[in-house]
């Protein structure tokens, strides 16, 4: 038994007992302490056993964010059990195949999204099936099931080392992987974003990312929980709901990917509204761009940004707010527990600074493994316990690190590696620009064509040569784009990441 004290269970009860009268989370005008908000959790896991739930028993779960999704995933806790967070933006079919991969024995689903279940229910093996926000027929109530139940104080034997979350992967390669995320990942990833991030015990943080992404969840919502602060929850993500909640709870820190950020620096309102009380905004997903860092930087409102994968809880590295200015582009160095490290292609390790390697990382944070999948859990974590991540990097002379690419999209043009993402953050610097992705297209000549796929301001033209001639100050000629698309969106998944998967599919 390793530390049964770090579980999920155990570490909110310890909360309860040192702050219980403390609000934990408020949520469309309602507000929970940390011992309302327990109670209901330990209700949640008495009708979940009394459902059948056991050890080791998966429960999924399917709604925009919503308290229930906490008070779930702490019930499962509880139990021992296993709690599935799916993707609200998935399709009938790809859910089901999270709902059949990982053998879920309960569904948790909120109104908008029971009906692309219904759709699949006789496709999956689940066995009982919970509406939130009502439960039609065919579905039990969630809060009916609740007001029915007594709160259970017992906890599961436990083993920090047990899985408490299967986290399935963006999926943009392939079908997804279900990420075995253990309650010592959890505990680890929590503390050393303490000790290398900003939050205080005073924490009041404004969740707009979804609940289900390893962002969302796990770089603030939990971690500010434990650390004893104070969660104000959005169903989804609009932008002036957004700046007025930072008004009128004077938030303190708020975690997006670029593209949140960028939405809420476009509206009128960010200029005239009170963000004073804003000490940190945490971006991960990709870097910041310069102009948008700048835009809020005017109003006095500093990044602290960090990158990191489902598969590792999710925080390797932490650029804090005092370096993002004079590490542009950086993620920073790495969490307080992490080691990391840069892997040559023929297998050693990289040792010069501003050399390239695919970045490596071991460290509590790291998965224990992908669910049911084997091959793929020895292909990504050596027998030393190192994690590869599949993202090209270096590393400079201060060991701050620069992610540069995703080892798979590397372009190789003419024998030379282009990195796309080098080119999109050059390419984003034109004023007709919005949004950029580069792939690689097959090309007779060189092998792959550097093609840039464009989405432009409104009422704006941009042809090829004009994108080059642009370009020349900023890269090497054997970078620069040989063919241009302009599209009317560029597709992101469900955590804000391009997928250039379908770009070459369609270009290619």
């Amino acid at each position: 038994m390793v530390a049964p004290n770090h579980t999920l269970a155990a570490w909110l009860d310890r909360r309860v007992s040192q702050t219980p009268n403390k609000p934990a989370l408020t949520f469309e005008g309602e507000t929970w302490t940390y011992a309302n908000f327990a109670d209901r959790t330990k209700k949640v896991a008495a009708l979940l056993r009394a459902g059948g739930v056991q050890h080791g028993d998966r429960v999924a779960y399917l709604a925009f964010n919503h308290p229930t999704f906490l008070e779930s995933m702490f019930a499962c806790a509880r139990l021992g059990a296993i709690f599935v967070p799916l993707n609200f933006r998935l399709t009938g079919p790809e859910l089901a195949f999270m709902l059949d991969d990982a053998g879920v024995h309960t569904l948790i689903v909120g109104p908008d999204h029971r009906a692309i279940i219904d759709g699949v229910r006789s496709d999956v093996p689940v066995e009982r099936w919970i509406g939130v926000e009502g439960g039609p027929e065919g579905w039990e109530d969630y809060e009916e099931l609740l007001a029915a139940s007594t709160a259970i104080d017992d906890i599961a034997v436990t083993d920090a080392e047990d899985t408490a979350l299967i986290m399935y992967t963006s999926g943009t390669t392939g079908h997804p992987k279900g990420a075995m995320l253990t309650h010592a990942n959890i505990w680890w990833n929590n503390t050393g974003t303490m000790l290398t991030g900003e939050y205080t015990d005073n924490e009041t943080s404004l969740v707009i990312a979804p609940l289900f992404h390893i962002g969302g969840l796990n770089v603030t919502t939990l971690v500010v929980m434990q650390r004893g602060g104070r969660i104000i929850l959005h169903r989804h993500f609009d932008p002036a709901a957004a700046i007025e909640a930072i008004e009128t709870y004077e938030v303190s820190s708020l975690f997006g990917v670029p593209a949140m950020f960028l939405f809420m620096s476009q509206l009128p309102q960010f200029d005239t509204a009170d963000l004073s009380s804003i000490r940190v905004t945490i971006c991960g997903g990709a870097p910041v761009p310069e102009p948008l860092m700048k835009r809020y930087a005017g109003i006095g409102v500093p990044f602290q940004q960090g990158y990191g994968l489902t598969e590792t809880s999710p925080s390797l590295t932490v650029l804090t707010k005092e370096h993002t200015a004079a590490r542009l582009g950086s993620a920073g160095r790495p969490v307080f527990f992490m080691d990391m490290k840069l892997m040559a292609e023929d297998g050693s390790t990289v040792t010069e600074p501003f050399t390239k390697g695919e970045i490596c990382a071991r460290g509590p944070n790291i998965m224990k493994g992908y669910w049911n999948r084997p091959e793929a859990t020895a292909e990504a974590i050596d027998p030393d316990g190192w994690f590869r991540t599949g993202d090209a990097g270096y590393v400079d002379e201060d060991g701050f690190y620069f992610v540069v690419d995703r080892v798979k999209d590397m372009v190789i043009s003419g024998g030379e590696n282009v990195y796309p993402a080098e080119v999109e953050e050059a390419l984003l610097g034109h004023e007709a620009i919005t949004e950029v992705a580069v792939i690689g297209t097959p090309s007779e000549q060189w092998g792959e064509a550097v093609c840039a796929v464009v989405h432009l301001v409104a009422g704006s033209t941009l042809s090829l040569d004009e994108l080059r001639a642009y370009a020349e100050d900023h890269l090497a000629r054997y970078k620069l784009p040989t063919r241009l698309e302009v599209v009317d969106e560029i597709p992101h998944n469900a955590s804000g990441k391009m997928l250039k998967r379908e770009l070459r599919d369609r270009f290619a």
